[in-house]
């Protein structure tokens, strides 16, 4: 199934080779003590949403305590298991995110999504704030056809609300089944390690749906 809005360039004689060998990471959570691979308790999805620096978002979906994982890496693009340095060279295709495990029955898809829309601004394209990119564009990936449902529909809303407002038109991508590389070991649970560490992430200050407490 194809995107909604598909904003990925790439350049097919410029795209990176990268590599068969995948990242070697400690494999528990820093913050949650729970596993960050797969595979994970039977009742789990995972759905992975790029909003721009993926350092802060990893922090906000952990701090959630319906959640039962978090990490951070790269999807949406070509390149086989890239590096930091090559996603951030814009050659990999890949954006910035954040892959978050949890159990539908105790948080929705819809409140996850909530959280996306208002915590990054969805309209910027190949940027979010002062970080400009490719890798920083904004994405909803998909593991489910339900989730895929729900993203598009949240979307419509959320761009619904934002016309009204004055903003442009949503950039995100939201595709299904998109192959996730993990990030180096340094960037998971980035700010717990480093509790000073820039986060950028900042919203429109655009609810979802007016009179509901943003989350």
């Amino acid at each position: 199934m194809s995107s909604l809005h598909s904003i990925s360039k790439f350049i097919p004689d410029k795209t990176l080779p990268g590599r068969p060998d995948k990242m070697r990471l400690n494999t528990r959570h820093q913050v949650l003590d729970t596993h960050m691979l797969p595979p994970f308790p039977k009742a789990m999805t995972s759905i992975l949403l790029g909003m721009g620096c993926f350092w802060g978002v990893e922090r906000k979906f952990w701090l959630l305590p319906e959640i039962y994982t978090t990490s951070v890496g790269y999807a949406g693009g070509a390149t086989p298991n890239p590096t930091y340095e090559e996603v951030c060279s814009g050659f990999t295709g890949h954006t910035e995110v954040v892959c978050v495990v949890y159990d539908p029955n105790s948080i929705s898809h819809d409140e996850l999504l909530k959280i996306f829309w208002e915590c990054h601004d969805p309209t910027q394209g190949m940027r979010q704030g002062n970080d400009r990119g490719s890798q920083y564009r904004s994405a909803i990936y998909c593991e489910t056809e339900e989730q895929f449902a729900a993203a598009s529909d949240s979307r419509n809303d959320y761009q619904a609300r934002l016309t009204s407002l004055g903003f442009p038109t949503i950039t995100t991508e939201i595709l299904l089944n998109q192959t996730y590389y993990y990030a180096e070991e340094y960037h998971q649970q980035y700010l717990n390690k480093n509790p000073n560490g820039y986060c950028a992430m900042q919203g429109t200050g655009v609810t979802l749906h007016p009179g509901v407490n943003s989350l």
